[in-house]
């Protein structure tokens, strides 16, 4: 064969199991390859050659690619995924000699090739080099659906497919924050997965499917599954309620919507503190662990953990008054709320968006109680991280422009320097307000001297945690970012010899 001559790479699916649902490209393919590739696990056959075994031509070279361990600790100074990825190079070498050779090479996939399939890894090795074509496949959801005869999504149903394989507290997390849901690599994971359901209130509405469309498939709910007895190859499905409301303005089925009721709920305004968990106040915990719904900005929204019964509302970052107003709704309608926010609620956070839309809702919300929870401020993590300059008179200001002009922040920026108190920025600089930052050093230098102590604390209580003490003529806006809180010392601020930062508490008489 001539040397300049290279073989293509087919990527077959073959469906979730029963050979009639090999597509006709997919079984072309098989029978006119030179080579049949398929994957295989330890001590088992594999899989995918047995749903395609009537299509593959006698005499054909076969490559099966078996897992030298797929179960159990793995030796290996990367571990398993740096295991995983040796495997795949030596997978993806076979295949190489012989493309290189002229050879077509068809590797075999369960379902479809780039759907948690081990074709995908075989692809990013070797598509680069040589033509490379991927053929679909039913997918597993699809068999798992078809055979359970479940719905899985309708109108504006979010579906989300989640391995088995996440923590149970981020799976029964985002459980809770879809409509409908496919959870996929069971085996071992049930039991784990079994509870992430039931933290997430939806046990009840799943359905077990095991090896679908082939033999030996079961199909029951997922609360009555044995978990020894679940294979690798089983899926569990959360079929959607048919959720209507959309931007369209229709509204969500009556029977959805928070029933009538005399009793008024509460609205909880509560501060998650700047970070860790260790921060939040044992009031704020009590609380979230008490309420029917919790609403809030999606990253603070994520950090409350899943439970059975709570159901999560998580929005965007500049509809402050329309999540409060939802929060309002659901109180006046009879359930305890908890709108959540980082750092204190109270400072440029929920409680003040949550009193905005009560005054604007008039009489519907009269009724309605507002308890905001204090937490820890991200001005005072900061603060702390490098010693003590909050120690004197202070102010806390936001530099966002979105909810008042310009002139007015830098005339409070100016006043606030002409005072000589410290203060804390925060909102400091985005990529929308690249330049703002720059103006505010201005004004602060027209005031301050440029020895002023300036501190940019970056990522407060989290593993990147970092602080940078400076002046405030060294000081360099463009190393600035959201994730930073930035203080402006008084004149009296000092650094100790040890790099900590501190305000003294006694002023000189004039």
């Amino acid at each position: 064969m001539s040397s300049n001559i290279i073989g293509h790479l087919y990527g077959v699916g073959l469906g979730p199991g029963d050979p009639d649902l090999i597509t006709l490209k997919a079984a072309r393919l098989i029978d006119s390859a030179d080579v049949i590739a398929y994957h295989a696990g330890t001590g088992k056959s594999s899989i995918a050659r047995a749903i395609a075994a009537d299509l593959i031509p006698a005499g054909v070279q076969e490559e099966e690619l078996r897992y030298p361990v797929t179960t159990g600790a793995v030796e290996h100074p990367a571990g398993y995924h740096g295991w995983l990825a040796e495997f795949y190079d030596e997978c993806a070498a076979r295949l190489r000699a012989h493309l290189e050779a002229g050879r077509s090479v068809v590797v075999l996939a369960e379902g479809d090739p780039m759907f948690y399939g081990s074709f995908m890894y075989l692809h990013d090795r070797l598509a680069d080099s040589f033509p490379t074509e991927v053929v679909p496949g039913v997918t597993a959801v699809s068999g798992a659906t078809a055979v359970s005869a479940h719905a899985l999504a309708r109108h504006e149903d979010v579906l989300t497919v989640l391995s088995g394989t996440l923590p149970v507290a981020e799976l029964a997390r985002r459980l809770a924050d879809t409509d409908a849901a496919v959870v996929m690599k069971l085996g071992r994971t049930f039991a784990n997965v079994r509870e992430a359901l039931r933290q997430a209130g939806l046990l009840d509405r799943a359905v077990y499917v095991e090896r679908a469309t082939r033999d030996g498939q079961r199909v029951l709910p997922a609360a009555d599954v044995d978990p020894s007895t679940v294979p690798y190859m089983s899926i569990v499905i959360v079929p959607g309620q048919d959720r209507r409301a959309d931007a369209a303005g229709r509204a969500a089925p009556a029977a959805e919507q928070a029933p009538p009721t005399s009793t008024t709920g509460t609205v909880h305004v509560v501060g998650l503190g700047p970070g860790p968990d260790r921060w939040l106040t044992p009031e704020a915990s009590a609380i979230l662990a008490e309420v029917d719904h919790v609403v809030g900005y999606a990253p603070y929204v994520e950090r409350v953990p899943q439970r059975v019964g709570l159901t999560r509302h998580a929005s965007g970052n500049t509809v402050e008054v329309d999540r409060a107003r939802d929060a309002l709704d659901l109180a006046a309608a009879g359930v305890d709320v908890a709108v959540v926010s980082g750092g204190d609620a109270g400072v440029f956070g929920m409680a003040a968006a949550v009193f905005e839309a009560a005054e604007a809702g008039g009489t519907a919300y009269a009724e309605v109680p507002v308890h905001v929870v204090p937490g820890l401020t991200a001005a005072q993590a900061a603060a702390a991280l490098v010693g003590a300059p909050l120690g004197a008179d202070f102010a806390v200001m936001s530099l966002s422009d979105r909810l008042k002009p310009w002139s007015v922040l830098e005339a409070r920026l100016r006043a606030a320097a002409a005072a000589d108190l410290v203060i804390a920025l925060y909102n400091p600089r985005s990529r929308s307000r690249p330049d703002q930052l720059h103006t505010a050093r201005a004004a602060l230098l027209d005031v301050k001297s440029a020895d002023t102590v300036v501190v940019i604390a970056r990522d407060v209580g989290r593993a990147e945690e970092s602080a940078v003490v400076t002046t405030l003529g060294e000081f360099d806006p463009d190393t600035v970012d959201m994730k930073c809180l930035v203080i402006i010392g008084a004149c009296s601020t000092r650094v100790t010899p040890g790099g900590q930062v501190w305000t003294p508490r006694s002023v000189a008489q004039p």
